[in-house]
């Protein structure tokens, strides 16, 4: 067996890179296993909660990482016989010499490797502690700003790692950055701005997490469930996501309903159309009959009073139609809303109350309900707008008002058939 050591020496060499390889793949096992079941056991039995986010985000795991890469990097001169001042001195023969330098250069840069990608995960676990504990995060959420020191470290690491692998000081790597300036602009054009759009994101406080916002020209009408570096994720009513790039946010307009729903009222801004051939004086037997609402007693006394002064004053010329003041279906409807909008247990009584006309149109008078509803939730909004409308429509014959509404094809049927049928009577009336 010696003799075929002496004969074959590769063989020896051979047989210690195994025996190299598998005591890393043993640090690799006992690295992981050992101590992240130790450590997993040690979290379960604290209360706090920023261990959990450590190993949630795979912080220990990265790490466990450097042991294999470790063993390779000081076991590598073991395994070939060389030390490190021999292969400096080249001493040995140029392959041993060679595969040394080359193991111990990437054993090195792995290291820098899982050292970003462990800081990588300790910023995010960061992040997470900070959005659980604070409630502060969703007005100023810290993430972009994270994702930037990240890319920092990993910009870095690429430096020291090129500069590991090529023998060289990074501060060579470094000086050469300047003639590329122009081209780390275009990589990184979108950072930048997204940098640039974060900081004023955060100090103009425009957008938070949980807010509804939307905008068209990129079809996100939802809430928003993330904040990061190059993009704002939104959770749209239909339960899709849309990912918006945060710039976006500063270049372009969109809308935030914050303000809406902070100030504890929504807007009710609808039109109720109604035929403008219904639109008539009343009679007297509708005025007293009208007064007798709740909503309206009050009103029609007052006006009672006006038209009595108004329509009290003589005329001197006996052949002049007087002109006088009388009560309109509409105008009385028009009341009767105000006064049931002001005493509606869901209208908020300190924001703006308006019902008005619009201008007239081919589909009728608009009467336009401006209010603002005391519940800013969707569907109880929605519920409270459609039982106003409900009511509108119900009592409008009350008023001898009608709702105007497009005459549909089995409404012109039913006027032609109408017609037809009068004129067969007609003509059946008609002497010979």
């Amino acid at each position: 067996m010696e003799d075929t050591l002496i004969q074959h020496p590769w063989l020896s060499v051979v047989g210690a890179l195994a025996i190299l390889a598998v005591v890393a793949w043993a640090a690799s096992q006992a690295a992981k296993r050992v101590l992240l079941v130790f450590l997993r056991k040690v979290t379960k039995r604290t209360r706090s909660t920023w261990d959990d986010r450590l190993l949630d985000r795979k912080v220990f795991e990265r790490i466990a990482h450097l042991a294999p890469a470790m063993v390779v990097f000081y076991g590598i001169g073991l395994a070939l016989g060389v030390t490190p001042e021999e292969a400096r001195l080249g001493t040995e023969p140029e392959v041993l010499e060679l595969t040394f330098l080359v193991v111990r250069r990437v054993a090195m840069a792995y290291m820098v490797l899982t050292g970003a990608l462990a800081f990588s995960g300790f910023l995010a676990a960061v992040d997470d502690i900070y959005r659980h504990t604070y409630l502060e995060s969703n007005n100023r959420p810290i993430k972009g700003y994270l994702q930037v020191l990240a890319t920092f470290v990993y910009v870095a690491s690429g430096i020291v790692m090129i500069s590991i692998l090529a023998d060289r000081s990074p501060v060579i790597f470094l000086s050469g950055l300047g003639a590329l300036t122009a081209v780390l602009l275009l990589v990184f054009r979108d950072t930048i701005l997204s940098l640039v759009a974060s900081v004023q994101i955060m100090s103009n406080d425009m957008i938070r997490i949980g807010d509804w916002v939307e905008m068209p020209q990129a079809h996100a009408d939802g809430d928003v469930i993330d904040i990061a570096l190059h993009t704002v994720k939104i959770q749209n009513w239909d339960k899709t996501f849309t990912t918006v790039p945060t710039h976006k946010f500063i270049s372009e307009s969109f809308r935030n309903w914050r303000g809406m729903q902070e100030s504890g009222g929504r807007r009710i801004k609808r039109p109720l159309y109604l035929d403008v051939n219904s639109v008539r004086f009343l009679t007297d037997e509708e005025i007293d009959r009208l007064g007798r609402y709740e909503f309206l007693c009050g009103y029609m006394e007052q006006k009672r009073r006006e038209i009595a002064e108004a329509n009290g004053r003589p005329l001197g010329d006996a052949k002049v139609i007087p002109e006088r003041r009388r009560l309109t279906n509409v105008g009385t409807f028009r009341a009767y809303v105000l006064h049931y909008l002001k005493n509606h247990p869901r209208i908020h009584g300190e924001m703006t109350l308006l019902v008005r006309q619009l201008q007239p149109g081919p589909e009728g008078l608009p009467l336009e309900i401006y209010c603002f509803t005391n519940d800013t939730t969707w569907a109880n909004y929605e519920g409270i707008q459609a039982d106003i409308f409900d009511h509108m429509f119900a009592i409008l014959p009350e008023f001898g008002l009608r709702a105007y509404q497009k005459p549909a094809g089995s409404d012109l049927a039913r006027a032609a058939e109408r017609a037809s049928t009068g004129v067969a009577e007609a003509a059946a009336g008609v002497p010979d």
